[in-house]
């Protein structure tokens, strides 16, 4: 059972143990003597839903995560890296991660990542940065980037859903997630320049 459809059980089985008429019945036509008896049956009642939704709440929550983060954005932005060795500019369609939900969800639960689109994780100052593949489905090639827009390191064809951190080997002020072996494959390297606003040519 997929993360989407246990969430649902879960929900539709918290649901049937925080049935509201039930409980009312409880209330209406307690079958105790007394009033202190049905207290109980009505707080055992609610009890039990408010354990059934605490175990449901998890999955809720990933599956949740999961459907927002499997979407792209709708709204693309163009970026582009200009080779060292010269060579035809390439031109890529990326998202950009700019609050720290965005950078902490990155492409988390993705299936696919399209020839030439990725990710960009801007920083607001130079430093090292540390990346994980947590949650991550497929290999990215991770391109650390200086404020200048040099391409410093490169950390090809990471490992879906490995917790291993992944360092930029220095201060950098930004990370482009793009498929898994798309670097070598259009002959991306160290020295290459990333053409963005966030990065300006002076610095």
């Amino acid at each position: 059972m997929d993360m989407v459809k246990k969430a649902a059980w879960l929900l539709s089985s918290a649901q049937t143990e925080c049935n509201p008429q039930a409980a009312s019945q409880l209330l209406i036509k307690p079958r105790a003597k007394t009033r202190t008896v049905a207290s109980r049956a009505v707080f055992a009642a609610l009890f039990s839903c408010l354990l059934a939704f605490a175990y449901a709440l998890p999955d809720l929550l990933v599956a949740h995560a999961e459907s927002a983060a499997a979407k792209p954005a709708a709204t693309l932005e163009n970026l582009v890296i200009t080779r060292a060795s010269s060579g035809k500019p390439l031109e890529f369609k990326i998202e950009v991660a700019r609050t720290p939900y965005q950078k902490a969800l990155g492409l988390m639960f993705r299936r696919e990542l399209q020839p030439l689109h990725g990710m960009l994780f801007p920083y607001p100052k130079v430093e090292d940065i540390s990346m994980w593949m947590k949650n991550t489905y497929i290999p990215l090639d991770m391109l650390f980037i200086k404020p200048n827009g040099e391409i410093h390191h490169i950390e090809e064809m990471t490992e879906p859903l490995s917790e291993k951190i992944i360092s930029s080997n220095g201060p950098v002020a930004g990370v482009l997630e793009i498929a898994g072996g798309e670097a070598k494959r259009l002959g991306i390297t160290t020295g290459d320049k990333v053409d963005y606003a966030r990065f300006a040519p002076s610095n």
